[in-house]
């Protein structure tokens, strides 16, 4: 997954043509973009809507903190009133992204997963937007049903009392970055960026998380997705690489061997080709 492309969970039109904007995955969001009032029809809205997408379409829902968010799960993972009891969720619903994530809502998210989706197919992918939450990094990748971790780098910032910029969030990125590797989970998804006009800006800071070890980005714009999809997408000379070197160290029966400048290459070199060539996209 290169890109995530947030929709308000209160705008039906929006959710309607979400899958047509060209992102990875999409994350319904029910919680910044829906104002209070709006929270319980979101709900259904967002609900009727995952029901009616085809089974493996990449869609997330991003889910309020505290009590509102287990009201949030609730709504997303229970069968339609005239469905099958024991349906479970939606197909298209691969996971919850959970703001303001800590191990005590992750905990009781992953209890109520386990009554509605005993199999284990929705993951969580908690937001880190809290000191509390960056200290605690290394449990929450560990946590039950995490497959990825996300930073909420605007909120983490005001608590912080810092101006987001590289510099300033480049020891809590690398922290989440260590800790998902620790874990075993995916890489962290980086975080979105509000000035979707500035897409050179965006090139340029999706380049530097790519070099920190994120993969994929999460977009609040379509404007936003070809860049990133450009900076996490591997070149036809990557991938010739990649391919190159695998050949060159299966047939050295899987020991050191040199590339095609000869440098030397053992397995940390080819654990990062064959990284390459998973992420390359499937050709239809």
């Amino acid at each position: 997954m290169r890109s995530f492309l947030y929709v308000p969970g209160n705008q039906p039109k929006m959710l309607a043509a979400a899958l047509t904007r060209g992102a990875d995955a999409l994350i319904a969001d029910l919680e910044d973009a829906v104002p209070p009032g709006e929270k319980q029809a979101a709900r259904h809205t967002v609900a009727t809507w995952l029901r009616s997408l085809p089974a493996g379409a990449p869609v997330w829902v991003r889910v309020n903190s505290g009590p509102d968010g287990l009201a949030d799960t609730r709504a997303v993972i229970t069968p339609a009133p005239c469905g099958d009891a024991h349906a479970g969720p939606a197909p298209a619903l691969r996971g919850l992204v959970v703001a303001k994530a800590s191990l005590e809502q992750l905990n009781a998210l992953a209890g109520l997963l386990d009554e509605h989706d005993p199999a284990g197919a929705v993951g969580l992918v908690p937001l880190l937007e809290t000191p509390q939450a960056i200290l605690a990094a290394a449990a929450i990748a560990a946590a039950p049903r995490v497959t990825r971790l996300q930073i909420g780098e605007a909120d983490l910032s005001a608590e912080l009392g810092i101006t987001p910029g590289d510099q300033e969030l480049l020891l809590v990125r690398s922290s989440v970055v260590l800790a998902s590797a620790a874990a075993g989970i995916e890489p962290p998804a980086a975080a979105v960026t509000t000035d979707f006009r500035d897409l050179d800006a965006l090139r340029r800071s999706t380049l530097a998380l790519k070099r920190l070890g994120f993969r994929g980005r999460a977009c609040i714009h379509p404007a936003q997705i070809p860049v990133v999809h450009d900076v996490f997408t591997p070149t036809a000379e990557e991938i010739a690489t990649a391919r190159d070197l695998i050949t060159r160290f299966e047939t050295a029966g899987g020991g050191v061997c040199l590339d095609a400048r000869g440098r030397m290459v053992d397995l940390a070199v080819i654990r990062e080709a064959r990284r390459t060539l998973a992420s390359t996209p499937a050709t239809p």
